[in-house]
């Protein structure tokens, strides 16, 4: 048979094309690939990923009985970006929430604070910042110096707008940026790698048409399932743990926290991804749609999961499905390990969630593999 390669047939260009779009269109796997992940991502990007700081809690303990700091609290707790303000009378109850992290901010309201401002004063305010989440932070701060100036300009409306705050940041008191995205980075990469090697393991067996090798062979289903979470469990764990090698060592971040409480949250954090990428890859018919279910799954839940965008920030509808993100919680124990000492207590709050979601998505997995296998 003769090919024409010399020149364009419009007649033959608009019969493969069309061939192409219904190939597609006919397959429910590639239609679910193509329109749902642009949607999804569409959805996430309009509501979760915003540089503005809503639904943020802070904290005040007010020394001053004077009339400007009532009227500042006043204002406070009408700002729209302000969900709560805990109002405490220890100062060191401001600390103790911060590490917590029920607050990003703390406002330690000085004596004279009425009769200074009255006189033009500033410092009279000390501004205390979540260095952990320095973004967040910094544009809080930068929301409450302007209501405090404002309360500053009505007091003394004289001399133009006094600044009456001192901002103080913990855990990251020079905000140097490596410190909040390196320990975030190493979840981040550790989770993308353990997701594409899982996604891609089963879809790649049955694109090599060894799959069917599998259905004859003595090998049980527990057996198969194990010999495609192993090699996703360790390189994973030892990406991570690579990662957060450099973090402490040529980054120079310092480590503050329990080593053997971060690897086993670590541990979970991979089997939880390689549960989801076991699903991906089990409803995946080749290896470019287990690579683009990996993405639409991966690149949301990055998104979501507070590295970039406060989860506070997100509709409540998006603050509750970001707890089923596991990097979520990952992100909170390991940036938490790296920045401050933080509490078992604290650790053991983010990680049962973990357990709960590998437990949940390794038997959600489970169950999609054996259907395949039968």
């Amino acid at each position: 048979m003769t090919r024409h390669n010399g020149y364009l047939s419009f007649t033959r260009l608009r019969a493969q094309f069309v061939k192409e779009v219904l190939s597609i269109l006919r397959d429910p796997r590639s239609r679910m690939v193509v329109f749902m992940p642009p949607l999804l991502q569409l959805l996430v990007f309009a509501f979760a990923a915003t540089l503005e700081v809503r639904n943020v809690d802070i904290a005040v303990h007010n020394q001053d009985a004077g009339r400007w700091s009532h009227e500042l609290i006043a204002r406070l707790d009408r700002a729209d970006f302000i969900t709560q303000v805990y109002r405490v009378t220890d100062g060191q109850e401001l600390g103790r929430l911060i590490d917590q992290g029920k607050v990003i901010a703390a406002l330690d309201i000085q004596p004279d604070f009425s009769r200074a401002i009255a006189a033009g004063d500033s410092g009279r305010i000390q501004l205390l910042i979540d260095g952990r989440r320095s973004n967040s932070g910094q544009i809080t701060a930068s929301y409450l110096s302007a209501i405090a100036a404002e309360v500053g300009a009505e007091a003394n409306p004289g001399t133009g707008p006094a600044t009456p705050v001192a901002v103080r940041n913990w855990f990251n008191p020079n905000l140097t940026y490596r410190w909040f995205i390196v320990p975030g980075l190493s979840g981040i990469l550790a989770f993308f790698s353990a997701l594409l090697i899982t996604s891609l393991s089963i879809a790649r067996e049955r694109e090599l048409g060894t799959f069917d090798q599998l259905l004859v062979s003595p090998t049980s289903t527990p057996e198969i399932i194990l010999s495609k979470s192993l090699p996703a469990l360790v390189i994973g764990t030892m990406l991570g743990l690579l990662m957060m090698a450099a973090a402490a060592g040529p980054f120079r971040i310092p480590f503050n926290g329990s080593f053997a409480l971060l690897f086993v949250s670590l541990v979970l954090f991979i089997l939880s991804v390689v549960g989801i990428g076991l699903m991906i890859s089990a409803i995946s018919a080749t290896q470019q749609q287990a690579i683009l279910g990996a993405f639409a799954i991966g690149v949301p839940s990055v998104l979501m999961s507070g590295f970039a965008t406060p989860v506070e920030n997100m509709p409540m509808l998006l603050q509750w499905l970001a707890q089923a993100i596991p990097l979520t919680h990952f992100l909170v124990i390991v940036e938490g390990s790296f920045l401050k000492a933080m509490a078992p207590g604290d650790i053991f709050a983010s990680l049962w969630p973990l357990a709960m979601i590998a437990l949940v998505s390794l038997t959600m997995a489970t169950i999609f593999v054996r259907g395949r296998l039968q």
